[in-house]
């Protein structure tokens, strides 16, 4: 599927590559395009700009809906900040992400940590792999989801070089840095979640997931640089 016409000077200095990629987000452009940011497995983190996608006579904005898996041949040309993509195509359609409320809801919160963490310009394949992994199962998920936020942050945070092995630890950290347990610090639960593979039947209430959840955000916000606030956090609350 051709993303337009690439400059004869720059095609010079590209070659197209193929490669896969995860949607993190993106933005409206001039009168019908958009600049999109791609996770990509060869290339890490990479910024698109894609002509002509929000045509209304097209469907092709679709594609670049938050957390789609695309298959993707792309230009890299080194001296660019933004490149082109040459042809896409959804890799695996969702069947539950897009249409289950609680999962529409963990998938915004999971796009705004994701963009705030994945900034290198290099390829990780495990890190990539893992992530495509854990979102397919995501979405085969028929229940006991609503934990799966919080156990994608403790495992990813293995895969980032700081990880989340020890609920006791987390809790240290934390305290270390000046954040006070106004209540039980949930190390049980949190060291279950650890322990579990996604889809585990760990009971919680919403007010002890949001806690857990403010918890990890914190700890992010200690080894991500700039990871600053989410908005996205206060529509967990509602889960």
């Amino acid at each position: 599927m051709p993303e337009g016409n690439y400059p004869k000077q720059l095609i010079l200095l590209s070659l197209l590559h193929k490669t896969k990629g995860i949607v993190l987000n993106f933005i409206r452009y001039k009168e019908s395009s958009i600049i999109v940011k791609i996770y990509t497995e060869i290339f890490g983190l990479r910024t698109y700009v894609v002509n002509g996608v929000r045509n209304t006579k097209t469907a092709k904005i679709a594609l670049y809906q938050p957390l789609n898996q695309v298959d993707l041949v792309v230009y890299e040309n080194e001296k660019a900040a933004i490149q082109r993509i040459a042809e896409i195509r959804l890799l695996q359609p969702y069947q539950t992400l897009a249409v289950a409320a609680p999962k529409i809801s963990i998938c915004f919160f999971l796009t705004e940590v994701l963009a705030k963490c994945l900034r290198e310009e290099t390829g990780n394949a495990d890190l990539f792999g893992f992530l495509t992994e854990s979102l397919s199962i995501f979405d085969a998920l028929p229940k006991n989801y609503a934990n799966f936020h919080l156990q994608l942050l403790l495992k990813l945070s293995e895969h980032l070089g700081f990880a989340i092995s020890d609920a006791r630890d987390l809790q240290a950290q934390l305290q270390a840095y000046g954040y006070k347990f106004y209540h039980a610090p949930h190390n049980e639960t949190i060291q279950q979640l650890i322990n579990s593979q996604y889809g585990a039947a760990i009971l919680l209430n919403g007010t002890a997931r949001s806690e857990i959840a403010e918890y990890l955000c914190l700890y992010y916000r200690l080894h991500v640089e700039n990871f600053g606030e989410l908005q996205s956090l206060k529509i967990l609350k509602e889960l």
